[in-house]
């Protein structure tokens, strides 16, 4: 019977292991790549306003607005890794002018200097939204942009692939999600052509959101780790700003952890009903550090269910108009949720709006504050 019964359960976990798909041992091993280059990717800064979105690439303001100092001390405050935005236009002018450009020249400095600080890189070709719409529709655009890769891979192939980050597009803005997944697929298989080594970080289709993230269906590559921005609750993250929602523009002091008790005095300051509306839903979420880890569990779900590794490009508060010690506690919040998840990020960002430092008549001062946050410290 013994004898008997064991055939059985041979025969039985036989035919159970035939019918799984099977798994080439090379992707297996590339998916474990990427889970490991992702703990390089632990606790970072967006290093933005630099290489891109901004109307100065001179060579002057690339070296002087965020210097080798900045970047040395950027790993002295305990960040590991840079996300480095990097603007479609002037890459796309290296491209064709087949020669080194100024602007890639001091890419490449700035590049190595981060290396040489023992920080990992993120290259993220962050465009404006004139040359995302080029990708909308037709076969031009999405050619050009492949192309771009390609020649931007090769150059940076022979950097160190443990370090080096592919990232294909900051917040696409792309209405299709399955367009933008075709597109993203030839922008892997071009950069595969030109660098087999390095890992890529993809992302959602619209604003690189946690609901772009959510539906997002994963490339057949393996060694890609799939990256989401968190700004929510938006009412408190983006008070006072200018570029989004006008609903946010005279919002001041809006208060966090919310309820419905702290936001009532604060529904006066908004001069429309729809403000009013906007401001009264962020204090009826009650948005606390429970609300924030739990949407974040959503995340750390994704990534089990396509045992895939995930990655928050982007968090951070305006501190134009933040309660400082709402704004810390916020950070603080998202960044402890995070790393619950094991999930690694970069706030945004280091020295602007959205800063972990100030800089004024040639002195950067970090914020003690926001450094504890986000679990860090002021060098010794």
């Amino acid at each position: 019977m013994r004898s008997s019964h064991r055939c059985s359960v041979v025969l039985l976990l036989a035919s159970l292991f035939s019918a799984l798909p099977v798994i080439a041992q090379d992707d297996t091993a590339q998916n474990t790549l990427a889970f490991a280059r992702a703990r390089h990717l632990q606790h970072g800064i967006n290093t933005s306003i630099w290489f891109a979105q901004a109307n100065d690439y001179s060579v002057h303001r690339l070296e002087t607005f965020t210097t080798p100092a900045d970047i040395e001390l950027i790993a002295k405050l305990g960040f590991d890794h840079c996300r480095l935005s990097i603007d479609a236009g002037p890459l796309v002018a290296w491209q064709h002018a087949g020669a080194e450009t100024p602007f890639m020249t001091e890419l490449d400095r700035v590049v190595k200097v981060m290396l040489d600080n023992h920080l990992s890189v993120i290259l993220d070709i962050h465009p404006s939204s004139e040359y995302k719409a080029e990708l909308f529709q037709g076969s031009t655009g999405v050619s050009n942009f492949v192309s771009l890769w390609r020649v931007l891979a090769a150059h940076f192939a022979p950097a160190d692939p443990e370090h080096v980050f592919f990232e294909i597009m900051n917040e696409p803005e792309q209405t299709d999600p399955y367009r933008w997944h075709g597109i993203q697929a030839s922008v892997v298989d071009a950069i595969r052509q030109a660098a087999p080594n390095n890992t890529i970080i993809a992302s959602g289709a619209h604003w690189s959101g946690l609901t772009d993230l959510l539906v997002l269906e994963p490339l057949a590559d393996p060694n890609v780790i799939y990256t989401f921005h968190d700004y929510e609750p938006f009412p408190f993250t983006h008070q006072g700003a200018t570029w989004t929602s006008t609903e946010v523009r005279p919002e001041r002091a809006i208060p966090y952890p919310s309820t419905p008790e702290a936001v009532a005095p604060k529904l006066a300051e908004e001069p429309t009903l729809a403000g009013q509306f906007f401001l009264d839903e962020y204090g009826e979420g009650r948005w606390d550090a429970a609300r924030v880890e739990n949407m974040i569990d959503f995340a750390a779900k994704w990534s089990a269910l396509h045992h895939l590794p995930v990655y928050c490009g982007e968090f951070g508060v305006l501190r134009l108009y933040a309660q400082p010690a709402d704004r810390a506690q916020w950070l603080h919040d998202m960044r402890v949720a995070l790393e619950k998840n094991h999930i690694g990020w970069a706030m945004w960002d280091y020295q602007t709006d959205f800063g972990v430092v100030s800089k004024a008549n040639g002195v950067t001062t970090p914020d003690p504050d926001i450094l504890n946050a986000l679990g860090l410290h002021l060098p010794q």
